[in-house]
């Protein structure tokens, strides 16, 4: 480094707001410059030389001396809090050895009291806010040629809403301090730290080499982050997921950090718990993907965008139809066919799913008023639908508005619905139970606690889930599929297999007591224009065969 970068730096040090001071080795200052004499009362810098830390700031602070002694000998930093008066802001100060038995002690004093502090920080944790670290970065101005880069961690707590549920939002708040804590003793002392709002914390990270030492201070943080915390007496066990975008690292601008962030934070956690994931750019592409099919789904059903196709059940004893499940066909004009698998979860997440699943009830029991018989058609609800406080009244009028008889009806559900809320499930199933309409239990056998809910909610149907059907044929999968048809069985209720595609699928499971079946050998699901003529044929194949030949 060049005499004149010396002096630059040395300029730098003295006129810097954060306080500055070096101590020889036994502890008296050696160097300090006017910030740190004005925060810990010396005159100047120069009536601060040759007297011991130590003394005076002892004499001067309420703090613990022995405290003060042992962060002064360590090998290793440490930190402290010093305050004039009981009521004042702590003084921080970091302190770290030098060599040669020599200190560096930076401090630095937070202004809580003044209105552009309270502004900009968060009252509860102490820590900055967006509208500091907005300011933060947008007055980020790196010089020189070894340019620091610039990062943007950004972190979200695994599993905190369950304490909030569990123990109480005071003991969250509590928890939300004490994760502040720890995230600010993984970082540095200019490294900036905020509380974006709920359980989201920004650390902004600046370094000469990225993304090494961002990616070392996020994987710090999620390991304190799965430490056990303890609040109030009891253990809290929680987690943290983190994206981080940096600089020159597939960032270029700045104004992009906390959206690439994001972004990266998003991907951590569907890649699952306590995972770190960088920005690339192809996440911004798939989010632009997502955003344009966010715009299409909400405007498919105004645009009369959506149908639906319709996969004939049968009785595996008779081969008489009993009815059909609706299944939604979205045909956007750009996209083609759009799987349900890509957006039934997008429309669950959106809160789209609640239009869209009265529109397809309400087209389901209409259509079905016009077959030629009294078949049943089954509907598909998803477990978002049973947080509409309405849904009893939405299947009520439905009922009543197209005139479809509440034995035609089943609604199909998953243990989705219980999981969210098991209480207010059970009561809102009873009340369309009691209707008269039939509710089916959902892909059977691919949850948890499907059991429990049999003995629990009023199920008349149980659809053995198509990976059962179609699974590997061994003796252990014959034997889960056939434990299925018995306990429906016992419990009186009927059993249903989806994804019979095979006579041999067929026979079998007939053999073994399964009561009706739905799949491709039978049919495929069927347009509701066709409907009327597939009736027809089952009826009277022969004379249907006849029709097509003339």
């Amino acid at each position: 480094m060049s005499n004149e970068s010396v002096s630059s730096l040395v300029n730098s040090i003295k006129s810097s707001s954060i306080g500055i001071v070096a101590l020889d080795a036994d502890g008296s200052i050696a160097f300090s410059n006017t910030a740190f004499c004005e925060m810990t009362a010396f005159a100047d810098p120069e009536s601060a030389g040759g007297r011991s830390l130590l003394d005076h700031l002892s004499s001067r602070f309420n703090c613990s001396v022995t405290d003060l002694q042992q962060a002064l000998k360590l090998p290793v930093p440490a930190n402290l809090e010093l305050r004039l008066e009981r009521d004042s802001q702590p003084l921080k100060l970091q302190i770290a050895a030098a060599g040669s038995g020599l200190r560096i002690v930076v401090a630095e004093r937070q202004f809580a009291s003044t209105p552009q502090y309270a502004l900009e920080h968060d009252p509860l944790t102490g820590l900055g806010n967006r509208l500091l670290l907005d300011q933060v970065i947008s007055g980020w101005k790196p010089n020189g040629p070894d340019a620091l880069s610039l990062a943007v961690i950004m972190i979200d707590l695994d599993r905190f809403k369950q304490v909030n549920d569990t123990l109480g939002h005071g003991a969250g708040d509590t928890l939300l301090k004490l994760v502040a804590k720890r995230i600010k003793s993984a970082t540095r002392l200019s490294d900036t730290v905020v509380r974006m709002g709920g359980d989201e914390f920004v650390v902004l990270h600046t370094i000469g080499l990225q993304p090494i030492g961002a990616e070392s201070v996020a994987a710090r943080i999620v390991e304190l982050m799965s430490r056990p915390f303890l609040i109030d007496g009891q253990q809290v066990n929680i987690g943290a997921s983190v994206g981080i975008a940096a600089i020159n690292h597939g960032t270029d601008s700045i104004a992009d950090l906390l959206k690439h962030a994001d972004l990266a934070l998003y991907e951590a956690k569907a890649a699952g718990r306590g995972n770190v994931k960088f920005f690339e750019p192809l996440l911004a592409q798939r989010a632009m993907e997502r955003r344009n099919l966010e715009v299409d789904l909400r405007r498919a059903l105004g645009l009369k965008e959506f149908t639906l196709m319709y996969q004939p059940q049968v009785n595996m004893s008779t081969g008489a139809l009993q009815g059909f499940e609706a299944l939604i066909r979205w045909h956007n004009k750009t996209r083609g066919l759009v799987s349900p698998v890509d957006f039934i979860p997008l429309a669950e997440e959106l809160g789209e799913i609640h239009a869209i699943g009265e529109w397809t009830l309400r087209a389901a029991c209409k259509e079905a008023m016009s077959w030629d018989g009294d078949f049943t058609v089954a509907v598909n609800v998803s477990p978002i639908q049973f947080e509409n406080q309405r849904i009893v009244d939405i299947v009520r009028d439905t009922l009543s508005s197209t005139g479809l008889a509440p034995e035609r009806l089943e609604l199909e559900i998953t243990e989705g619905v219980m999981m969210k809320d098991y209480d207010t499930a059970q009561k809102h199933l009873w009340a369309i139970k009691d209707m008269g309409v039939g509710i089916a239990m959902d892909d059977f056998g691919t949850g948890y606690s499907s059991l429990s809910y049999l003995n629990s909610f009023p199920f008349s149907k149980i659809k053995i889930d198509q990976s059962f059907v179609r699974g590997e044929n061994s003796p252990k999968s014959r034997a889960l599929v056939q434990a299925i048809i018995s306990l429906g069985a016992s419990l009186k209720m009927t059993t249903i297999a989806e994804g019979v595609e095979t006579k041999e699928q067929f026979d079998e499971l007939a053999a073994g007591g399964c009561m009706s079946a739905q799949g491709y050998l039978i049919s495929r699901p069927i347009a509701a224009n066709s409907i009327a003529d597939f009736i027809t044929e089952l009826k009277n194949p022969a004379q249907s065969r006849g029709n097509q030949h003339d």
